[in-house]
């Protein structure tokens, strides 16, 4: 899957796409344990970066993008251009990452 080149840009300089197979994209979604939580609520109070979400979102973001490949090399893809993260919370407790863009099928120049 790494083989899956991913650009957050609408071309791929040094590339020509031969296919465009269309939207994919790779979610996750994922909690943090109570004690997390509680710590959390008390750095609000004192405030400063809170390195266990910090954590939780950058862990989420390098999943969404592996399922991001997976979801693109099933299709028979070996990139994804206009790739886009998207992230919002699920009654508070929870949070959704997802990566997305277009799986196309490149050749290099």
């Amino acid at each position: 899957m790494e083989d899956v080149i991913i650009a957050t840009t609408n071309d791929l300089p040094g590339y020509r796409v031969d296919a465009v197979y269309g939207e994919v994209f790779g979610l996750i979604v994922r909690s943090r344990n109570v004690f997390s939580n509680f710590g959390a609520s008390l750095r609000t109070i004192v405030g400063g970066e809170v390195k266990g979400y910090t954590t939780l979102l950058s862990d989420s973001r390098e999943h969404a993008l592996q399922r991001l490949r997976q979801a693109a090399a099933a299709k028979g893809a070996n990139a994804v251009l206009a790739m886009r993260f998207d992230s919002g919370d699920i009654g508070n407790v929870m949070n959704e990452v997802a990566a997305y863009g277009t799986a196309v099928h490149v050749t290099k120049l």
